[in-house]
């Protein structure tokens, strides 16, 4: 079971990772960051998604479809013409405010394994 940074890492290897973050959604605090970030700031990237993140787990939009079993939104996908941003929500034994943030090259990474991968990561990912 990894924890923040082994989990990081593990997210960095995929292919075109260029950076990855554990962030809090109601804080907009980075718990743990690697690699690069898109605005040269992980704090800034941490308090910006975690806004996108926030929205969506909030808006009864996207949640009064989900199922009573865990979060209602699993991850979020924004595409830019040069990357992918995943955020994969983190189910925890407290809150469960914190989601996983990885930043793809659009050319090098794969979106599919991404998503699987960080399925796997939220999972496995032992805070505390």
């Amino acid at each position: 079971m990894p924890g923040i940074d082994e989990c990081l890492l593990e997210a960095m290897a995929l292919p075109g990772a260029r950076g990855a973050s554990l962030v809090d959604w109601t804080s907009g605090l980075a718990l743990g960051t690697a690699g690069d970030s898109p605005v040269g700031d992980h704090e800034t990237t941490a308090a910006e998604t975690a806004e996108l993140a926030r929205s969506a787990a909030e808006f009864d939009s996207f949640t009064a479809a989900g199922d009573s079993e865990g979060p209602p939104v699993e991850d979020l996908i924004v595409t830019t013409r040069a990357g992918y941003h995943v955020l994969r929500f983190v189910e925890t034994s407290f809150d469960s405010s914190v989601f996983l943030h990885l930043w793809l090259d659009r050319d090098a990474g794969n979106l599919a394994l991404a998503r699987l991968r960080l399925r796997d990561l939220a999972e496995r990912l032992v805070l505390g």
